[in-house]
């Protein structure tokens, strides 16, 4: 009111409650952080999508439930990181007008005070404002809130899965990327610790937890509530600041990621075939009953291991199929879709 005339001061703060202007108040400051972090989105996916299409046919052992299974890229464990961040941008684009509302509704959300002026008054603020006009108050509507608050969770929540792959792939039996920097280990100088992709992972698990917060404070009681209000004070920032600390991190662990082919050809090439049993299967599925052929395959698997030798040598052994079995002991010929499933990823990625 200092600020103004005598005449427009007695005006503010007319016919609002405090809610209003404190809601206001955050919606225009998420209109701010929702494009920083859409541009942060943006930026990932481009990353991904080089990473991806550079990658398209670098063949890698797929593991399942923490067991070798069969040949894949590193291109499309890429796209699966790629993919989820796309649709993240394309759940913001649909959030923003659920969310980007303009608060005014009085002390019960009637408007009362404004009269027959209220909603000339409410087009105005919100046109002064750049907000959208809600259908009515939303004192004790909060799913908008809760859905931003969804939706964090879930870009967290998928740099925190890119961060817990990374570190699968990076441990010393495995090898097949390399974070460019880690933490160092006080007492063993050979260790570098994946602190970057760890940061992921704590973040999502984080942003997990206070989700449930959220969700609490969809439960105002009558026109107005105050601890549910309150609860949002607590727990929005946090996951805000959480997400925004996982886009720049998974930023910083692309920047200097190193990725060792070699590597992961030499994991294929040490299983001894094993990695193929699947395709070896539907191969003599073609001559045979397939549960024939699963059995046979399953039987030479156990042989497989218990001579060391690899396992189309000793289907050869076992069976007169006719099948070429020195073109199924390449893993990069078995990685089915693998390069087109990247492309049609690609493709999928487009500007908002």
């Amino acid at each position: 009111r200092e600020a103004l005339d005598e005449e427009a001061a007695a005006f503010v703060h007319w016919g609002a409650t405090s809610q209003d202007i404190v809601d206001s108040g955050l919606v225009l400051r998420l209109c701010d952080l929702l494009a920083l972090f859409e541009g942060r989105l943006a930026a990932l996916i481009q990353r991904l999508a080089t990473l991806a299409e550079t990658h398209r046919a670098t063949a890698m052992p797929a593991r399942t439930r923490a067991q070798q299974a069969t040949p894949t890229t590193f291109g499309l464990k890429v796209a699966g990181w790629m993919l989820p961040l796309q649709r993240h941008r394309e759940r913001l684009a649909e959030l923003r007008p659920r969310l980007l509302l303009l608060s005014l509704g009085g002390a019960a959300g009637t408007l009362a005070a404004l009269g027959d002026k209220a909603f000339e008054v409410e087009a105005a603020m919100a046109e002064e404002l750049g907000l959208a006009v809600p259908s009515l108050p939303w004192h004790v509507q909060r799913d908008g809130i809760a859905e931003l608050a969804g939706w964090l969770s879930l870009v967290s929540g998928s740099l925190g899965k890119l961060g817990g792959d990374v570190i699968l792939l990076a441990q010393s039996e495995v090898g097949e990327v390399r974070p460019a920097a880690g933490g160092g280990s006080s007492t063993m100088p050979q260790k570098a610790n994946p602190v970057g992709p760890e940061v992921l992972v704590a973040l999502a698990r984080f942003n997990a937890g206070l989700i449930g917060t959220l969700h609490q404070a969809l439960l105002p009681g009558q026109e107005r509530g105050g601890p549910e209000w309150q609860l949002e004070w607590l727990g929005l920032p946090q996951m805000a600041v959480a997400t925004g600390a996982a886009l720049r991190q998974a930023d910083l662990l692309l920047d200097g990621l190193v990725i060792d082919a070699a590597r992961m050809r030499r994991q294929l090439e040490q299983s001894n075939g094993l990695l193929l049993a699947e395709a070896a299967s539907f191969a003599l599925a073609a001559h045979m009953p397939r549960p024939a052929a699963q059995a046979l395959v399953k039987a030479a698997c156990q042989e497989a291991l218990a001579s060391d030798r690899h396992l189309m040598t000793v289907l050869a052994e076992k069976t007169s199929a006719p099948v070429d079995w020195a073109a199924l002991a390449d893993p990069a010929g078995q990685i089915g879709a693998a390069e087109a499933l990247v492309d049609r990823a690609l493709r999928a990625v487009k500007p908002l």
